[in-house]
């Protein structure tokens, strides 16, 4: 079964993805695995549609 893409699920917030992204980081000089800077990739990615949501334009 493939996995499910975050646009399947309900949106997190700003704030649960910049949870997720400092969690893969458990001190400054922690090194990512290819697995985890491809969820690192992903979770910016999210993050970005998310702040781009946010933005309202101005009269």
């Amino acid at each position: 079964m493939p996995p499910t893409s975050p646009a399947d699920g309900p949106a997190r917030s700003a704030a649960e993805l910049n949870a997720a992204i400092r969690a893969l980081f458990p001190h400054r000089d922690a090194r990512l695995t290819d697995e985890q800077r491809e969820t690192y990739r992903e979770l910016l990615a999210e993050l970005r549609r998310v702040e781009q949501g946010d933005v309202t334009t101005a009269a």
